[in-house]
């Protein structure tokens, strides 16, 4: 079976553009992030699909693989999907999508996506949770939460506190933070993307949503890791003073 990590990259952000080939110790983010990733041994292959040559030369030059793809993709997910056409891949093979702003991904993580899929054969999409208990991300409408039912299928995600405690926050409040990894078989793939966005997709501005609204299952894995993905260029700076002991605050 074929099992790939593929990196979705492009240049243009309305945030931190140009954010894949950001300086971090002397390489470019997306190199730190294609490195930890080809560290899963689970992975047949890894490769980076993006719309910008600058980012393609830069895999290129470190011996990584990189593929062209278009610059017309909503989301990340159509330019995996469009690279799995390009590779060939066979419909019951597995993709991970790796987010190219995790330079501290572990490789951990991946492999347990690509078993959450292989011990859940019903399901065609799983996802990775962390369990926390930061009040401030829980209210952060920039963390997603997932609740799970008890199977470990997804019910819901949203930005809002999610559970919502009407009587007031636990003393020991735990929810799941959504970590934006995922894998897919790659027949699913292909269907996911060709579904018309759904009203919670719209009005959430979560993709996932779509699958669910559609009534397809979503395992998620719980991560004994967070993530720290870098979204602008605040957080990159933040990261550097802490590598080099300055303060970050």
């Amino acid at each position: 079976m074929q099992v790939l990590a593929i990196i979705p990259a492009r240049y243009q952000s309305s945030r931190f553009p140009g954010k894949p080939l950001a300086d971090i110790n002397g390489k470019p983010m997306i190199q730190h992030v294609y490195e930890r990733t080809r560290l899963c041994r689970e992975l047949n292959q890894v490769v980076v699909a993006t719309d910008d040559l600058r980012i393609a030369q830069s895999i290129a030059s470190f011996g990584g693989e990189a593929l062209l793809t278009r610059d017309d993709h909503e989301s990340g997910t159509d330019r995996i999907a469009e690279a799995a056409d390009i590779l060939k891949i066979e419909p019951e093979g597995i993709i991970v999508n790796v987010q190219g702003d995790e330079p501290l991904l572990e490789p951990t993580m991946i492999g347990q996506l690509i078993d959450t899929l292989k011990d859940f054969p019903d399901c065609p999409m799983a996802t990775l949770a962390f369990a926390s208990s930061n009040q401030r991300q829980y209210a952060d409408p920039n963390v997603v939460k997932v609740v799970l039912d008890h199977r470990g299928k997804a019910l819901y995600f949203s930005r809002s506190p999610l559970p919502y405690y009407r009587d007031g926050l636990p003393k020991a409040l735990c929810f799941f933070k959504h970590l934006g990894f995922y894998a897919y078989r790659r027949d699913f793939l292909h269907t996911f993307t060709r579904l018309p966005q759904s009203p919670l997709e719209l009005a959430e501005k979560l993709e996932q949503l779509r699958a669910l609204e559609h009534g397809f299952a979503i395992q998620v894995a719980i991560s004994a890791t967070d993530t720290r993905g870098i979204d602008t260029p605040e957080d990159l700076q933040a990261l550097l003073g802490e590598n080099s002991g300055g303060d970050s605050q």
